[in-house]
């Protein structure tokens, strides 16, 4: 692999130029589920799409109904690959939670020898975006050219429901259609273990509102006659699950397989356990199905959650009143042939049944994807395990992932192409938290990971 070799180095060499571009794209608050920062997601995309053409990218920012898509084009021999990543970030709050500001990055010492990124975007997705850039751009220093056909698409909707990617992928399905997608939204096994991800699971969101009375109500006048849409919704949520940790819900389980044995035996090969996994986040006891190993639990069952719930006053101090509505954000993580649409349905049937006939129910559609699952046998999965073994000097993993990224989905039925999923980030990154971080040690082994699987993709 000697034409590689000098791009290792160089990159090597620049991992301060590198960190210096991070820090100006991190530094953007480009938040998409708030329109008061819609320019700042504009600022983004454009700084992205100036940053592609510097390194020979015909690059452009692609309008769409919502905050704008960044497309770039650059020719080479070989397969030519699609790689996708956003540039939306998650909202910060708790503002109060974090140690410095979120959008002020900074590499910080947090162990000798181990050097961490801060601020929000690092992991989810700006840094991972990065890496697979700063290959690119190595490549072209060195060798003026790339070892593959490069098309990138940087969406900026990511974080809140890609409301506006499947109309832009049937728009230009022509133009984005390659051999395959490379998707850097993944996390390695460990610190030192890379891994490529073939399973993921798939997502329906859900906003309920429970209205009862036409104003908020004194709760010494009302309280015991009124209805009190807190407790109904709260009532409702409770019904989801039984006492195994079952979902209630009528035919949720519809399509749901039973894991292969080979399978849950390769992941009980990883020695992952309640305590290693629920130990770092201050937990220790499983809350899912019972008798359920714990990566069964996260990356092949499916599951409802309650991701937040207001009603009623939540102000400092104390308000006597029975609130006239009640909200709740729901979510369902959904597994093999789960169908989202008979989900949601399904969903909202169960919490009519529990509200009472002078009340009233409206639910609002938060994104709905499929679970996928990719091949383990495809040639540029293989590929991409020999070159990540080669660069961390341990073997890939492949592993399932209990989140779920639907472009993946989309590249399949849309455009006809499988993708490969390989990420650095790490599970204790605290992504959609406070303090989120990148390791140092991830941001530069991942530009010299995309570098060695560019070149094995090219070589086949």
């Amino acid at each position: 692999m000697s034409d590689i070799a000098p791009v290792l180095e160089h990159l090597d060499k620049s991992i301060d130029k590198s960190l210096e571009r991070l820090f100006s794209l991190l530094a953007i608050p480009s938040i998409s589920t708030d329109p008061a920062y819609a320019a700042e997601c504009r600022k983004a995309a454009e700084w992205l799409a100036d940053d592609l053409r510097s390194i020979g990218f015909d690059a452009s920012v692609r309008e769409t109904a919502g905050h704008p898509m960044v497309v770039g084009h650059h020719d080479g021999e070989g397969p030519h690959v699609l790689f996708y990543g956003h540039y939306d970030v998650q909202p910060v709050d708790p503002l109060a939670l974090w140690e410095s500001d979120p959008f002020a990055p900074a590499v910080k010492e947090v162990e000798p020898g181990r050097k961490i990124i801060t601020g929000r975007g690092t992991s989810d997705d700006k840094g991972q975006v990065m890496t697979f850039v700063e290959a690119c751009r190595a490549y072209k220093a060195v060798h003026g050219r790339l070892p593959c056909r490069v098309t990138v698409l940087f969406e900026g909707e990511e974080e809140s429901g890609s409301p506006s990617l499947i109309p832009f992928l049937e728009k230009h399905a022509a133009e984005l259609k390659a051999d395959f997608a490379l998707v850097c939204d993944t996390s390695m096994w460990d610190r030192e273990t890379p891994a490529i991800c073939i399973g993921l699971r798939g997502l329906v969101g859900e906003e309920v509102t429970v209205r009862a009375a036409d104003r908020d109500l004194h709760s010494g006048f009302f309280g015991g006659l009124a209805a009190n849409p807190i407790h109904i919704l709260a009532k409702a949520l409770a019904d989801l699950h039984d006492e195994e940790g079952r979902v209630t819900i009528p035919g949720f389980y519809d399509g749901v397989e039973e894991t292969p044995a080979e399978v849950l035996k390769s992941w009980e090969a990883l020695n992952c356990t309640a305590e290693s996994m629920l130990g770092p986040i201050g937990l220790s006891v499983p809350a899912g199905e019972k008798g359920r190993s714990p990566l069964e639990l996260v990356w092949a069952r499916p599951t409802a959650e309650v991701n937040g719930i207001s009603g009623g006053y939540t102000g400092q101090g104390f308000k006597t009143v029975i609130a006239s509505e009640a909200s709740a954000k729901v979510s369902f993580r959904l597994v093999h042939k789960q169908d989202p649409d008979k989900i949601r349905a399904a969903f909202r049937d169960f919490v009519r049944a529990r509200v009472p006939s002078d009340c009233s129910v409206t639910f609002a559609p938060h994104g709905g994807s499929p679970a996928i699952q990719l091949r383990h046998d495809s040639p540029f999965v293989r590929q991409a395990q020999d070159a990540l073994t080669k660069e961390w000097g341990k073997p890939a993993v492949a592993i399932a992932m209990g989140g779920s990224i639907p472009i993946v989905g989309s590249f399949q039925n849309l455009l006809g192409m499988e993708s490969l999923l390989v990420g650095f980030g790490l599970a204790d990154d605290r992504i959609h938290s406070p303090n989120e971080k990148y390791e140092l040690s991830s941001f530069h082994k991942g530009q010299r990971s995309w570098a060695r699987i560019l070149t094995a993709l090219a070589r086949g």
